[in-house]
C-alpha cells in the first residue's frame, strides 16, 4: 500500500467536497454535479503542494439519519476514510450554516485522534466572510475560509494542511506496479470483484446500476505481488442519459482507465453472457493495446443451460479476441478469484516479449513462402523487411512494395506469430508500411 499520507476530505452530502478535492489535486478528478449522493465511494487521489505529496481521500456524504440501505453504505465508506487518515478536512457550507448532518460529523469527528481542519466553504467574496468566524462554535479550532469553486483561500487551506501532516520519512523507491482496470456493464459485480480481491468492503456494492461513478484506485496483494487496480463506472451503451452530468464523465473517466491499464479485467455476466456493449468494451481494450482477461461472472449461480449460451456468446462476439482467457469464477463467494493472478502474471509476461531481427526476417519470409500474399488490383505485394518496433503489447511494423496487404493477411501473420510463440492475453499488432509511402517521407 502507498506509504503517503491520507487527507480525507469529509462533510454532509453537497457542502462541496469534490470540488474542493479537484481544485486540492489541481485537476478535475472527483466527479461534480449539483445533487447530493453524486460521490458514492471513497477515492484516493495522489497530490502535492510546496514539494510536499500526500493521497487526498474524497468521501460521500455523511448523513445523521440515511434513508436507504446505499445511503448507509455512503456514511460507512467516509467513517473508513475518516478512521485511517492522517488530517481530516470538514467541510461546511457557510452560506447555509451548521445542519443537524454537519453536527452529527463534529461530534463525530471530536472523537478522531489525528488533527481536523475546519474548511468553511463557499466563501466565495469578501461579503461572505463574517460568516467563517461562526464556525468557531462547532469546537474543533480555527476554520479556514475558501471557495473550492473559485479557488479563493484554497492556498491558505493546504499550507495548513501541509502543517498537519506527519513528519516525512525516507520510503526509498518503490517498485512500480502494474495497473489492472476492472470492466464491464453495469451491475455485473466489478465492485463485489474488487471487494474479494481487497479482503474488504472497500467499494460499495449495490443491486442500483451505476453505484460506481468514479474509478477507483488502490493497491491489492495477488498472490505477494502488488497490484494497481481501478474499479471503473459501468459503460452504458450509448444513450441521450449519459450524454451529460455525472454518468457522462464516470463513463469519461472509464475509458481513460482502459487507455492506462497494464491489463484489463472484463467481467462478463454468467447469466446473460456476451453483448454487443461487452464486445464494444473488449475492442476498445484490444485498440488501448492493454491486456485482456475475460472472467465470466455469477458461475455459481448460472445453471447449465446459460453457461453454455455464455460461453459460446463469448466465442462469437469476442473472436476477435480470441487469444484473451475465459475465466469462470463468482466474485461473490471467491470461488476461483485466485486463478486471476495468474491470467494476469501471464499477460504481463506476453505483452513485454521480442523476437529478434533476424529470427522475425527468417520467419516472415517462411510464411510468405509457404502463402504469399493474395493478388490485390492486378499486382502482388510483397514483404521486403519485418522489425519488432515495441511492446507493450508486441508491434511489428512490415516493409511493403508493390501494393498493400489486404486485412486477412495480416490476420494470417498474427496467427502465424501466435503459433511461433505463447502470446496469450495480449493483442499483438502487426503495422505494414509501404515502401512508396518511405521514400517520399525521406
Amino acid at each position: 500500500m502507498s506509504s503517503l499520507p491520507l487527507v480525507a476530505v469529509v462533510g454532509r452530502p453537497n457542502v462541496g467536497k469534490s470540488t474542493l478535492v479537484n481544485r486540492m489535486v489541481g485537476r478535475r478528478m472527483a466527479v461534480v454535479e449539483a445533487k447530493a449522493g453524486v460521490t458514492r465511494d471513497r477515492r484516493e487521489i495522489p497530490a502535492k503542494w510546496n514539494e510536499r505529496e500526500f493521497i487526498v481521500v474524497d468521501t460521500g456524504g455523511w448523513e445523521l439519519s440515511p434513508q436507504d440501505e446505499l445511503v448507509a453504505d455512503i456514511r460507512g465508506q467516509a467513517e473508513v476514510a475518516i478512521a485511517t487518515a492522517d488530517v481530516i478536512v470538514f467541510v461546511v457550507d457557510v452560506q447555509t450554516g451548521v445542519t443537524a448532518d454537519d453536527a452529527g460529523v463534529v461530534d463525530m469527528l471530536r472523537q478522531a485522534t489525528v488533527p481536523v481542519l475546519v474548511a468553511a466553504n463557499k466563501v466565495d467574496g469578501s461579503k461572505h466572510d463574517y460568516l467563517v468566524a461562526d464556525l468557531w462554535s462547532v469546537g474543533l479550532g480555527e476554520p479556514v475560509g475558501v471557495s473550492a469553486l473559485h479557488g479563493r483561500g484554497s492556498g491558505d487551506l493546504m499550507d495548513r494542511i501541509i502543517k498537519l501532516l506527519p513528519a516525512k520519512t525516507d520510503i526509498g523507491d518503490e517498485s512500480p506496479v502494474a495497473t489492472l482496470a476492472i470492466l464491464g456493464r453495469p451491475n455485473v459485480g466489478k465492485s463485489t470483484l474488487l471487494n474479494q480481491l481487497a479482503g474488504e468492503e472497500r467499494v460499495l456494492v449495490s443491486p442500483i446500476a451505476g453505484t460506481t461513478r468514479d474509478p477507483i484506485d488502490m493497491l491489492v496483494d495477488m498472490d505477494g505481488e502488488p497490484f494497481r487496480i481501478v474499479d471503473t463506472a459501468g459503460i452504458r451503451r450509448r444513450s441521450g442519459s449519459v450524454d451529460k452530468g455525472a454518468d457522462y464523465y464516470a463513463v469519461m473517466r472509464a475509458r481513460k482507465a482502459v487507455a492506462e491499464a497494464d491489463v484489463a479485467l472484463l467481467i462478463i455476466d454468467g447469466h446473460e453472457g456476451a453483448t454487443f456493449q461487452d464486445q464494444r468494451l473488449a475492442q476498445e481494450v484490444a485498440d488501448a493495446g492493454a491486456g485482456l482477461v475475460i472472467l465470466a461472472n455469477k458461475w455459481d449461480e448460472a445453471d447449465i443451460e446459460e453457461r453454455e449460451e455464455t460461453l459460446s456468446s463469448i466465442g462469437d462476439r469476442l473472436a476477435f479476441a480470441h487469444w484473451a482467457p475465459v475465466l469462470t469464477m463468482s466474485a461473490k463467494t471467491g470461488s476461483k478469484v485466485g486463478r486471476i493472478g495468474g491470467a494476469v502474471r501471464l499477460s504481463l509476461e506476453n505483452r513485454r516479449k521480442r523476437i529478434p531481427t533476424g529470427e522475425l526476417n527468417r520467419l516472415i519470409r517462411q510464411w510468405q513462402q509457404m502463402h504469399p500474399p493474395p493478388v490485390r488490383k492486378g499486382r502482388r505485394p510483397k514483404i521486403l523487411y519485418a522489425v519488432q518496433s515495441g511492446v507493450e503489447p508486441p508491434e511489428i511494423v512490415l516493409f511493403v512494395s508493390g501494393g498493400e496487404l489486404a486485412a486477412d493477411y495480416l490476420r494470417y501473420l498474427e496467427g502465424k506469430v501466435r503459433e511461433h510463440d505463447d502470446y496469450t492475453a495480449t493483442p499483438v499488432w502487426i503495422t505494414p508500411r509501404s515502401r512508396q509511402t518511405q521514400l517520399r517521407r525521406n
